[in-house]
């Protein structure tokens, strides 16, 4: 079968589509003949390097790349429950120790890792919602905010923050987004209250004239540190995505970062919100896996709304 991997760390021109030996499921384990998988920038920060620098992957010879799947079940390891060969499923590799990522022709993930495909979602949307999805999701849990509270989400037009805003929505928080100036009527749209342009380095001030005090909390997808804490009120909570480095908990606020894992209860929850329509899943381009470098270069241009996506 076919997978994208990379020899030696570096630009996208190090991604490489090579044959390798198929993955067979081991016990708690299926395997999936993948439709459809997202490229994200974990793909990019696994591909040039950093993960293995920074001690959270092991240095190996060839590193595969890709978290998200779309797909269907091909075969089933012992022990496995609730799934059969066939059925549409999505799930998300989160263990950095496996030797091949998600974009390849087929992946092996264990159960616990793997839900239901949302009815009536297209498979390149489908294949969207693991990784962002639990990250927000995840990061929420983290909060820990009760209904009626305010949360800053920078970051809100890209993948991780469009859907914080919608899941913050949900469970009844009031959300200032924070994006670029053209995302502002499609931010409102996904459920946000207020709506903060990026770029002018007055972010706290503008937060907090809309929110005087500050909010509750602020999940920071943009990455912005001290900048997103200082919209903070005391004693509030801010969340980091793990690719970020989280700020000191100044003013007695509560800092964490999320750590995303893959969560089949969760995901299947997830799942069946899009499927309602209460979930909107973005995809800007879908390319062949043997343009999977492309992709990769099409990654670190600015701008882009909405997911990449492979298929096979």
């Amino acid at each position: 079968m076919r997978a994208v991997v990379v020899r030696t760390s570096g630009g996208p021109e190090q991604v490489r589509v090579e044959e390798v030996e198929r993955p067979e499921p081991g016990p708690g384990q299926l395997r999936i003949r993948v439709e459809a998988a997202a490229v994200n920038p974990v793909d990019a920060v696994t591909r040039a390097g950093v993960l293995a620098g920074a001690g959270l992957m092991a240095e190996r010879e060839v590193t595969g790349i890709g978290w998200d799947v779309a797909g269907v079940v091909e075969q089933l390891g012992d022990g496995v429950a609730g799934f059969g060969l066939g059925d549409r499923v999505i799930g998300l590799r989160d263990r950095l120790d496996l030797p091949l990522g998600t974009h390849a022709d087929q992946v092996v993930l264990d159960a616990t890792a793997v839900a239901p495909a949302p009815a009536g979602v297209p498979v390149v949307e489908a294949a969207a919602l693991p990784l962002n999805g639990l990250t927000a999701d995840q990061a929420l849990d983290l909060l820990g905010l009760p209904p009626g509270s305010t949360v800053l989400v920078t970051g809100a037009a890209g993948g991780v923050g469009g859907l914080a805003v919608q899941l913050a929505a949900l469970r009844g928080l009031r959300v200032v987004a924070q994006g670029g100036a053209a995302d502002r009527e499609s931010l409102l749209g996904l459920g946000a209250e207020w709506f903060v342009p990026r770029g002018d380095g007055e972010l706290a001030e503008r937060v907090r004239a809309l929110v005087p005090g500050g909010v509750d909390g602020a999940l920071d997808a943009a990455l912005l540190g001290v900048e997103a804490l200082g919209a903070v009120r005391n004693r509030g909570a801010f969340v980091a995505l793990s690719a970020g480095r989280a700020p000191a908990a100044l003013r007695g606020i509560r800092v964490a970062q999320v750590w995303v894992a893959a969560d089949a209860e969760a995901l299947t929850r997830l799942g069946a919100l899009a499927a309602d329509g209460r979930l909107s899943l973005r995809v800007s381009e879908v390319l062949p896996l043997a343009e999977a470098a492309r992709a990769h270069r099409l990654l670190a241009r600015p701008g882009r709304r909405g997911a990449l996506v492979l298929v096979p």
